[in-house]
Order: structure tokens, then sequence, then C-alpha cells
């Protein structure tokens, strides 16, 4: 094995265009070929993560593999190593799973030096037994991020039909060989993307594997000629192949990207008892709660315009899997309490978490462009958020559905004022 690849490196500037020339000797990373060249590779990588309004990379003597990362371009990889300003500099090392972060000086001799100390570490490492594989090892057999193994169904030539060709799911499915390194390398991913996958998707969208060199006859059946090779397969469909990263990240973002775009969006429920309530804020991370104006000052066409906005919303946001509800002002008092709505400003909105028994408010407009930058806004962490009053979901009364009608005053008894004497009831208010 190598211990490191040695590049021709020059000083170089980048372009204020932010790309790298077929000619640099910098590689150019992405989510797609990240795993292949840099966490399978042998090699010690420095990777800049970089944004395109800073774009320098200071090279030097070729000791070892240069690669960058557009990060704005490819948010997941930045989150997935913690990067949060650019330029970011980690050494891709013997663990390729825990890089470190350089913090040294951003002059070529700096960067050199800190390559060289990881260089020989792995020198070490290597000399006394150690391989960066063990940390793969590890990975693989088990922990609390590794997944469970029998997340991970497996495939042969009598159960293939029935349990994916048949199937209303969606599968990912590995076809690999016992011998192949990067099969190897993809195990402990595969495994923490499949359990992942299953909590994320409610198990409609598995993955699997095929042992590709025992059942001969699927490898032949959908032309596997390298490994590992993934298939995604859809009922009455043709198999598609992956073409996407091989971290458990890439992999668990096209199996929800799968799952949202054959999913129906989730049910919209009138909250009628405390059963919809708890049933809804419990099974999701977050429920968003609509409290509607009464049917008497909107009317049937002004509700059905509110719940037809947050259908539309529920859609856009439906592999998110969060719970959707509403109800009309008055009815649960001890909601709009408990969420500080208070009996005015309708419509309004909250999202609850019910794990920590926090809630967020809507304060922009009831509009798709307002719900959207709410929801927008919560999904990456920003926007403030407050306890539930009482630090529990609050009592909620049994109430009838709504009919889908208009709204009827309520009907007063007429007073028949034939028989009183109105010169008695004079006398008797003097």
């Amino acid at each position: 094995e190598r211990m490191f690849s040695v590049l021709v490196c020059s000083f170089t500037v980048l372009s204020v265009h932010g790309m790298y020339s077929a000619s640099d000797d910098v590689i150019e990373l992405n989510p797609s070929n990240f795993n292949r060249e840099v966490l399978q590779s042998d090699s010690l990588w420095l990777v800049e993560f970089y944004a395109p309004c800073r774009m320098w990379l200071f090279l030097f003597v070729g000791i070892v593999k240069v690669g960058a990362v557009d990060a704005d371009q490819h948010k997941s990889l930045g989150g997935q190593y913690g990067v949060r300003g650019f330029p970011t500099i980690k050494i891709f090392g013997a663990n390729k799973h825990k890089p470190e972060e350089f913090q040294g000086g951003r002059s070529s001799q700096a960067i050199v030096d800190a390559a060289l100390n990881s260089l020989r570490s792995i020198v070490k490492d290597r000399l006394s037994g150690k391989t960066g594989g063990s940390d793969h090892s590890r990975q693989s057999s088990g922990g609390s991020s590794g997944g469970n193994k029998n997340d991970v169904i497996e495939l042969t030539d009598d159960n293939f039909d029935q349990m994916v060709l048949n199937s209303d799911d969606v599968w990912l499915v590995e076809f690999f060989a016992p011998w192949c390194g990067h099969c190897k390398n993809l195990e402990p991913e595969w495994t923490a993307a499949a359990s992942q996958v299953k909590e994320q998707t409610n198990g409609r969208v598995k993955l699997g594997t095929v042992d590709a060199t025992v059942h001969q006859g699927l490898a032949s059946r959908y032309g596997i000629r390298g490994f590992p090779t993934i298939k995604i397969f859809r009922k009455g469909e043709e198999p598609e192949d992956y073409q996407g990263g091989r971290t458990r990240s890439d992999l668990v973002a096209r199996a929800l990207d799968l799952y949202s775009d054959n999913a129906p969006p989730p049910e919209l429920l009138e909250i009628l008892n405390q059963d919809i309530l708890k049933k809804t804020c419990e099974d999701h991370q977050l429920c968003v709660i609509a409290v509607l104006p009464h049917i008497l000052d909107t009317g049937a066409a002004g509700r059905n315009g509110y719940l037809e906005v947050m259908m539309k919303m529920a859609e856009k946001y439906k592999k998110k899997m969060w719970g959707w509800l509403w109800t009309e002002a008055g009815a649960q008092m001890e909601l709009e309490s408990s969420l500080g709505i208070g009996g005015f400003g309708y419509p309004a909105m909250a999202a609850i978490n019910s794990r920590k028994m926090k809630f967020a408010l809507l304060k922009g407009s009831f509009s798709e462009t307002g719900i959207h930058e709410f929801l927008r806004d919560l999904s990456v962490g920003r926007g403030s958020t407050s306890t539930v009053g009482g630090g529990a979901l609050p009592k909620i009364h049994t109430v009838e559905a709504w009919d889908g009608k208009d709204g009827v005053l309520p009907v007063e008894d007429d007073i028949d004022l034939s028989d009183v004497d109105l010169d008695d009831l004079e006398k008797d208010e003097l």
C-alpha cells in the first residue's frame, strides 16, 4: 500500500469564478466523490472548505493530496464536518471519519509542518501494526451511531422478486462481493443509513444487500459488473443506478428524497379531543398547530382558504414528517393560553416540539410565503422559542367536528310582550 501520494504542487491563486481547472493539483471535492476520493483513500488529505467569496488555497511542495470543497454549493459536506467559517482546512489522516481541524497559519510552511506531523503519526501507527482500517471495524461493530445490522435486509435469488419488485416500498439495493475493499468501507455507512431511513420513513424506504458472488442470477439480471453497485427500485419502474455519495448522510438524504417523491402529504387534522393532540405531537418531531378565526368571522370560504394554505405547506414540508393540526378560536382556550396566543390575532400558528416542550410562534403573515419562512427557519434551528405553558400539553376539550358549512348565529327565544302591563313595569322600577 502507498503511504501517501506525491503531487507536484505550485503556489496557486484561484480565479474569482471559484473553479479549479483540470490542470490544477487541487482536487475539487463534492458529495458524490468525497467518500471515494478521501474516506476510502490510504493517502493523507488536506481539505479546504471554502466559500466563493474567499477563494484562495496555498499549495506547497507536494507531499499529500490536496482537495477543496465549495461549502456554499455542497452544504451537506460542510455541515457533516462542522464547518462554520471560511476557509476551513481539515486533515484527513489515519482515521478518515475523525479529521483534525488545522489551527495554524495559512502560510505554505505552516501547512507543510502540519502535514509532516500527521504523516509521522501515520508511519508510527503502521509500523506498530495499527491500520486506518481499524476505525472501520470499530464503526461496523455497532455503537449508538452505527445503526442496527438487522435493519439491512439480506436479499437473495429466492426472495428478491417478492420482497423488492412486488413491494410498494422504495428500495436501495447494494450489490457487493465479500472480497471487495470498497464494499467493506461502505458497510458501516450502509448500516447506519438503513437504521436512520427506517425510522425517518416509517419503513417505507428500505436498504438491502445482495451478495453478487452467491446470487449470480440477480447480478446477471441487472448487469452488475463492479462492486459495490447500488440500484434504486420503485414498483412498476425500471431500476435506476444510484449516482450519489456513499456516506450515511448522502444515503439518508437520497432516501428521504425518494420517500417524499412517493409519499402522500400528511393529514391535516382538526383538534377534536385530547388523543388527537397527544398522538400527533408525540409521534412527530414537530406538530404545527393553526388557530383559525371563528366560523362567523370567515364563513366556510374563508376557513377553507386558510386550510388550503396549510395543506400546501404540509405538502411542501412532507419530507420532514411533521404533524399538522388546526382548531377554531375559542374552542381550546387552555391550548391558546399555553402557547401565548391569548384570545386575539387570528389566524395564529405555533409549532410545538413535545419532547422539549418548546414552541415557536408565527410572527409573519398567515400565507404561503409567511409560513414557509417560519418553517424554514425552524428547520435550520433559527427563530426564538418558548416553553409550553405549564410544561406539558394542555387540557383539550372534546368538541364536534366542523361540518364544512357557514356558521349560524345562535337562535334566541322570542319574548311575547302582549300580556305585560308596561305601566306596572314602570311603577316597579321606580
